[in-house]
């Protein structure tokens, strides 16, 4: 038995698979100079040799392929914004279901395991891995965004981009509903998403002794099938969707870190400066990658968490502190209040809002999901169904809440109260900056806020690179770094592709046309979810009838 099979072993009782397949027997290990790899053959050259292909074409051919990328994310999202909001509401469900069910007392890595991590260090992981950038650059911009489309006196037209129609001219009712549309994109549903794939990959991984891949999960719907083509494309999906949403991430994370930088020490902010960005903390994720996961993403992640705490705190003492702190528990009541019309995937008039906004974010999240959902499974073993859903669907939820009030409630308090119009006006990457500039010491809160966009680009890189060279090394969690180095290059490389082939639609274009297909996948791993449980349920009731005897 391998180091990687036997580090899956459950401890305690649990329903292990009969399977002759052991980790990494597909594996070739070629020899490139000095440099020994160890990869799945043929998942790592696929992919390996598509994200190329792609990189090469969409850089030879960068001045056509703008307004393409444009209309494939215009045709996916309008065609498809139905399909995603769906999907996103079975995971919610499903989620929800567990947390009550008896399938919640199933324990990840058998009946007597314990969890490796704390509760911080775990809990700090995952919202690094999960939310990071996001945060950064729609913290402020969706929620004054959403209220301005929300209170304009064309909200409810078929041009408008306002949430459910919009509340044209009433102030208070606009607030309510751009804040409840926002929590509506980071709470509940994207960590759903996060949580299926996480608990899948886990209860295959833990439970049942089967590799650390997407292609385990599946083994109830397909059998010894996952082990050939069935699993080779499966894995392969998850590489490219992983791959093409951490890039839309990443190229985010550029244009906001190039604005403040512009709007700080007036450097340059144009698409040069933004690659000159991507390629600099690249470099800085391939020392995090070197590293390790205890030493790299484990220490920039806690590090990432108490910067985001101090200029969260600072935000919330500065700003209208009583307003923001009322403002939270108002704007979770919108949030329940709104959910169910904001959920609806059918019969709706605000289509720019939905497709635009909602049926993005859904297949973003999705692309995103194999990578943090794998990210979380790898550190959350030991933790009950129960006690997993819980923390990584609520706790993170609840946070989103409150960055989002503390954050989008000053700067819509800065322009309903003080008639600050530069936040409305200013461009999405630089709405942050322009609101911290009413606050006091804007300087020094507008340069740890770069700092945090950068750091959290870093661990994003850094965790992502993880996941796709487990999946590529065929399960195995140890393989050697230069693979993780080399997908953290093209990582980057993907971005900056991207940027120049299209700009910020390009990126979008992509996360979506990966996340379609990815969400089928999804669909089915409900169905193994299940079954996986049940049968682990079982075992767990065994083992307390013996232990009463």
């Amino acid at each position: 038995m391998s180091d990687d099979q036997s580090a899956l072993v459950p401890d305690g009782e649990a329903d292990v698979i009969d399977t002759e397949y052991e980790i990494g027997q597909d594996n070739i290990q070629p020899q490139i100079g000095p440099f020994g790899l160890d990869i799945h053959n043929p998942v790592f050259l696929i992919s390996g040799l598509a994200i190329v292909a792609f990189v090469f074409v969409t850089l030879a051919f960068q001045n056509s392929l703008g307004p393409a990328f444009s209309d494939l994310r215009n045709w996916l999202t309008a065609s498809l914004d139905w399909f995603f909001l769906s999907a996103a509401n079975v995971f919610v469900i499903l989620c929800l279901v567990l947390v009550v069910s008896p399938l919640g007392k199933v324990r990840l890595g058998g009946t007597e395991a314990e969890p490796e991590y704390s509760y911080s260090g775990w809990f700090a992981m995952l919202f690094a891995a999960g939310m990071g950038i996001g945060l950064m650059f729609y913290g402020v911009s969706e929620p004054i965004t959403h209220y301005g489309t929300s209170v304009a006196a064309a909200a409810g037209s078929p041009e408008s981009w306002a949430p459910l129609g919009g509340a044209p001219g009433n102030i208070a009712e606009a607030e309510k509903l751009g804040m409840a549309a926002t929590i509506f994109h980071w709470g509940l549903h994207p960590w759903a998403i996060y949580a299926i794939v996480a608990l899948a990959l886990a209860l295959f991984a833990y439970n049942k002794g089967l590799p650390l891949t997407m292609r385990s999960v599946f083994y109830p719907v397909f059998g010894e099938r996952v082990w050939g083509w069935t699993g080779h494309i499966i894995d392969i999906l998850a590489v490219l969707a992983t791959l093409f949403g951490l890039a839309t991430s990443l190229g985010f994370g550029a244009s906001q870190a190039g604005a403040g930088l512009h709007f700080l020490f007036g450097l340059p902010d144009n698409t040069t400066m933004q690659v000159v960005l991507i390629i600099i903390i690249t470099g800085m994720a391939l020392t995090s990658v070197v590293a390790g996961l205890d030493a790299g993403v484990k220490r920039l992640s806690e590090i990432n968490m108490v910067l985001a705490a101090l200029l969260l705190l600072f935000v919330l003492f500065t700003g209208p502190t009583m307003a923001l702190l009322r403002g939270f528990f108002d704007n979770l009541i919108a949030y329940a209040e709104y959910l169910p019309a904001l959920s609806n995937p059918v019969g709706r008039a605000d289509d720019n809002f939905r497709q635009g906004w909602t049926a993005f974010y859904w297949a973003w999240w999705i692309s995103w999901s194999p990578f943090v959902g794998m990210f979380i499974a790898r550190v959350s073993r030991g933790r009950t169904v129960r006690e997993f859903i819980t923390c990584v669907l609520l706790i993170p939820s609840l946070v989103s809440v409150f960055w989002m009030t503390v954050f989008g409630g000053t700067a819509i308090h800065e322009v309903v109260n003080q008639g600050y119009q530069a936040v409305t006006d200013a461009d999405l990457p630089l709405k942050l900056f322009v609101m911290l500039e009413q606050l006091p010491l804007h300087q020094i809160s507008s340069f740890i806020g770069i700092i945090l966009v950068i750091v959290f680009f870093v661990t994003s890189s850094d965790s992502g690179s993880l996941v796709i060279d487990t999946i590529t090394a065929g399960g195995k969690v140890e393989a050697p770094t230069p693979q993780r180095v080399f997908w953290a290059s093209f990582e980057g490389l993907v971005a900056i592709a991207l940027l120049l082939g299209g700009g910020l639609t390009a990126l979008q274009a992509m996360a979506v046309s990966t996340g379609f297909p990815f969400t089928i996948v999804l669909l089915l791993a409900c169905y193994s979810i299940v079954q996986g449980l049940r049968s682990e349920r079982q075992v767990v009731k065994e083992a307390e009838a013996q232990a009463a005897e």
